[in-house]
Formats: C-alpha cells, sequence, structure tokens
C-alpha cells in the first residue's frame, strides 16, 4: 500500500512549533505513514521567472516569506514523534554546500533513528541562486556532483573527493546516518535529464503529478533506465507529490488526478499502489481540514484495499 503523509505547517502565518507538534503527532496517531516539509530562501517582492528570460513568471506566494528551515523543523518534529517517517520535498541542494548539507541531514537521519526520507533537488529560482552565491549554470551536472560528494560522506571514511566544483580533502566525515550508504533520497524531477540523472545514480524518485499517462510513462522510464544501470529497482523509493486538494464533499466532474472528493481520491490512491508508488502527499490541503479528511482518506483507502 501507498503510505499517504501529512504537509507540517512550516510557513506562512500558521507556522509554529505547537503547529508542527499538533500535526505530526496526531498524524502518527491516525497511523499516517510520514509528514512533509519544504525549503524555500525567500519569497522576491519582484515577479519570479519560471523558466529563464523571456518565460512566463509568477507571484510568489504569501507563504514563502515565513518558511522555517526544513532540517531543522524535522529535527524538532523528530523528538516529538517515535516512528513516523520525515520527509523534505525537496531541499535546494546546490544552495548548500554539499558537506555541510551531507553532514546535517545525517545527523537529522541519526537523532530521528533512520526516519529521514531525503528528498533532494537542485532549485530553480534564480533569485535564491543570487542569494546563496551560487551560479544557476551550476545545475545539471554541478547537481550530479554535488549528490556524489553527499554519497561520499556517508559512506566509510577516509572521504576524499576532487571535481569539477567540488573538493574534499582526504578526512574523517561524520556522523555517518543509521543506513549504511545514506538515507532514502528521492531526487526531485521534473524534466527527462532530471529523471534519467536519479534513475542512473540509483536514486529515488520525487515526482509532482498532473496526468495519468505522464505519471505513468515517467515512472516507468525511470525503472527501465534504473535497471539497465544495475540497480535493484524495487528498492528505490517513489514520491508522489499532489500540488491539488481533497475535498470533503460531492464527486468533482473536472479533476486533476488525486484531487477532488475524498471517495475519488480514494479510488486515484489504488491505481498509484498499482503504479508502485511508496508515499504521497497534498501540499495544498487547508491546514485546518488537512487531518480530518487524511482520516477520512486514509479509511477510504483501507477499505478498497480489503476488497481488491
Amino acid at each position: 500500500m501507498v503510505q499517504i503523509g501529512a504537509a507540517l505547517p512550516s510557513s506562512g502565518a500558521g507556522a509554529s512549533a505547537d503547529a508542527l507538534v499538533a500535526v505530526a503527532q496526531a498524524a502518527e496517531r491516525m497511523g499516517l505513514g510520514s509528514v512533509w516539509t519544504y525549503e524555500r530562501l525567500l519569497r522576491p517582492t519582484q515577479p519570479i521567472p519560471m523558466g529563464g528570460a523571456g518565460g512566463p513568471v509568477m507571484e510568489g506566494p504569501p507563504a514563502w516569506a515565513d518558511v522555517y528551515d526544513p532540517i531543522e523543523t524535522l529535527a524538532y518534529v523528530a523528538a516529538k514523534t517515535e516512528g513516523i517517517r520525515l520527509g523534505t520535498s525537496v531541499v535546494a541542494a546546490l544552495l548548500h554546500n554539499p558537506v555541510v548539507l551531507a553532514r546535517r541531514l545525517a545527523t537529522l537521519d541519526r537523532l530521528s533513528g533512520g526516519r529521514l526520507l531525503a528528498g533532494l533537488g537542485q532549485g530553480w529560482m534564480e533569485q535564491e541562486f543570487t542569494a546563496a552565491g551560487v551560479p544557476m549554470a551550476r545545475r545539471g551536472a554541478g547537481f550530479e556532483e554535488h549528490l556524489g560528494v553527499m554519497r561520499a560522506v556517508w559512506g566509510p571514511n577516509p572521504v576524499r573527493h576532487e571535481g569539477r566544483f567540488y573538493q574534499v580533502p582526504e578526512s574523517e566525515i561524520g556522523p555517518k546516518p543509521v543506513q549504511p550508504g545514506g538515507p532514502s533520497v528521492l531526487v526531485g524531477a521534473a524534466t527527462p535529464p532530471a529523471v534519467d540523472r536519479a534513475a542512473r545514480l540509483g536514486l529515488g524518485l520525487s515526482l509532482v503529478v498532473f496526468d495519468w499517462d505522464a505519471l505513468r510513462n515517467t515512472v516507468a522510464t525511470y525503472r527501465r533506465t534504473a535497471e539497465a544501470a544495475g540497480h535493484d529497482v524495487a528498492s528505490l523509493p517513489l514520491l508522489v507529490q499532489v500540488n491539488g486538494t481533497v475535498t470533503d464533499g460531492d464527486a468533482v466532474d473536472e479533476r486533476a488526478p488525486l484531487t477532488g472528493s475524498v471517495e475519488q481520491v480514494a479510488d486515484d490512491l489504488t491505481e498509484l499502489d498499482r503504479l508502485g508508488a511508496d508515499h504521497v502527499y497534498w501540499s495544498m490541503i487547508d491546514q485546518s481540514e488537512q487531518l480530518d479528511i487524511l482520516a477520512r482518506l486514509s479509511e477510504a483507502y483501507a477499505e478498497r484495499t480489503k476488497s481488491s
């Protein structure tokens, strides 16, 4: 069965220590599989280019002006929970030094008893790269090398790396994550080259769903590429993030996958299960309704799995 996750209230006016604990502990009591947060360094006051100069632009949501750091957030939540998985979707890895980020994630993994699901992306917002002092041109090859450095840090000592973008003098670096080789890593992928990269490297995949056929084709391509690269496909985690909502009402006529009424989404979850997804969560359900809706959704999904 795909594990249902909850979004933590880690941004905007509703973010607080008490709110984080309340949602995480309630999600754990309900038997949900995971809780999720994300990284946003800043909210530009000017329109944000979506795909380079001359492309479409967007206004940043007000909540982006006040986003709790994901690693500190999950460390705090880890101390207040016992077994629920703790996920990032995603940390923009290139905005961080790979040795520093690897150590922070390993520390979180150790403090949580190995519960980390490390969703990592390369970033997309020009203003964040400018603020971090990192050129956007580092994306692609630089992200692949960054991932390699982190995996080296998580591996056995001594660690040494001489690359195009990063150098690590031979050193002993710790702490090491709970699992040998590192925590579960899910690479945020929105383009074919990003999917190919995750598959070749034997890393998990984090996808935003917009269309069923596109999702099926992407997952099939990813698994073929991973298998061709010699990886155990069954061991690679798959997260599906839904940038939409589940409603506590009647069926919706026109809807995207995994959105609509509780009953409609419960049916969709059986399709997601057939696809072999491990985790799913919704990033846009109103926090005041999220736990009630996810409780009903979990019950409806469980009923369908019993009868299948």
